[in-house]
């Protein structure tokens, strides 16, 4: 192992640079090697070419398993067969994407086509699920639908946003989902291709420079917006973007079928989230969400189950851009600012990653005395060796609880 893979830091790198850092060095690495990256490397493969800690990071700070992670880049999973899941309904549209890659296939290097699709295929799931549909080719084969195409592009983008922390991969995703849009106008005869026209600018604040570090909201600042929140449902929106780290679009989305509030290890299942399957603690806030189903509940008998319902919408709850302009109006009447701008549900989020770094910082500041009985320099050998699953769990949630509750009890 190089000295470079031994100081690699593995958590505080996001899922989306992990799969950057995979394309970029450990798939050349493996290639090196003499792996054959049509077929899907094993655990041994990469602990032989020197990256074992991919797989502890993605366990202990994306929930993710590493078949899960193989999956998201490119790799079928052991018991699929050998056709990409797009994972949308429409066969025209997989045909066209299908196409575009194999033309790309013969022009670059295998790293780069599966990047590639898995981008292009976190679009067209994500405008699925925005637009109950994946017809993308149907729509722009037709010319009416120009000016709501790009709407509805635009609309995909700002969930997006939601997924993405740097800007370097918001241009590559624009810059696949242009070439996309580029190829059914060359190769299908689109009379128009709205992604031209896609202000990005606008959608991204502007901000597409090299300013790495992302603002989070501050543990005053949480206080500060919930205190100031308007009735249970202000303060419920609070709690799902800064307590529980969800994205606007899942808080849009929560239903009550999702929520286990019994026994031990009440949670979110999610059957569908950005990495598949999984679940989120609820850590902190469990009696106001069982105090806003108890009012959902007895409020409206005809009540169906989300907990941000809408009447005047066919999917029955708000959008996630109805979140995040809630929690803009909750932050101008809080005058909460960060860096002099008003705070989006991105900032709320990010204040859960951080005070989720800060707690597993003083889980490990408390480990180091049971590492010096153990002879060890590195608290973490401890957290990962000499305590069970089930007790790394429970610390965890004890030290997060105690940062969230500086930040949410008045």
């Amino acid at each position: 192992m190089n000295s470079q893979q031994e100081t690699i830091n593995w958590s505080q790198k996001s899922l989306e640079e992990l799969r950057e850092f995979w394309y970029a060095e450990i798939e050349t690495a493996l290639r090196r090697a003499g792996h054959d990256l049509e077929s899907r490397p094993t655990y041994q493969d990469i602990v032989d070419a020197g990256f074992s800690g991919i797989a502890y990071t993605l366990r202990e700070h994306h929930e993710m398993t590493l078949t899960d992670f193989l999956e998201s880049v490119g790799y079928e999973g052991p018991d699929t067969d050998d056709s990409y899941q797009w994972g949308i309904g429409d066969e025209t549209t997989i045909d066209a994407l299908e196409e575009l890659l194999r033309r790309i296939d013969n022009k670059r290097a295998d790293s780069t086509t599966r990047s590639k699709r898995y981008r292009l295929a976190t679009y067209v799931r994500l405008y699925e699920t925005v637009h109950g549909t994946a017809a993308i080719v149907d729509r722009v084969l037709d010319e009416e639908h120009e000016y709501d195409e790009l709407r509805r592009i635009e609309a995909v983008l700002y969930e997006l946003d939601d997924e993405l922390d740097s800007p370097e991969s918001k241009l590559r995703y624009l810059s696949d989902i242009r070439e996309f849009y580029t190829h059914l106008e060359t190769r299908h005869g689109a009379p128009f291709n709205p992604a031209d026209n896609v202000d990005h600018g606008e959608i991204w604040d502007g901000r597409v420079d090299d300013e790495k570090d992302n603002p989070a909201l501050s543990s005053g600042q949480v206080r500060t917006l919930y205190d100031a929140a308007d009735g249970p449902d202000e303060g419920l929106l609070v709690l799902a973007l800064c307590a529980w780290g969800l994205r606007r679009s899942e808080v849009a989305r929560l239903h009550v079928s999702q929520l286990v509030l019994d026994g031990d290890d009440p949670h979110i299942a999610f059957d569908d989230r950005k990495n598949g399957p999984g679940t989120v603690a609820l850590i902190y806030g469990v009696p106001e969400l069982t105090d806003r189903l108890d009012t959902l509940g007895s409020r409206d008998r005809e009540w169906n189950g989300y907990l941000f319902p809408s009447t005047e919408s066919s999917s029955g709850h708000v959008t996630g851009e109805t979140i995040q302009a809630r929690f803009k109006r909750l932050a101008q009447r809080a005058e909460v600012r960060v860096r002099g701008e008003w705070p989006t549900s991105k900032t709320g989020r990010r204040f859960w990653y951080t005070t989720y770094n800060q707690a597993m910082t003083d889980l490990l500041d408390n480990l180091d005395v049971i590492a010096g009985e153990q002879g060890s320099s590195d608290p973490s050998v401890v957290l990962k060796n000499y305590l069970s699953e089930a007790e790394r769990r429970k610390y965890r949630r004890e030290f997060m609880r105690e940062r969230l509750a500086e930040a949410f009890e008045r």
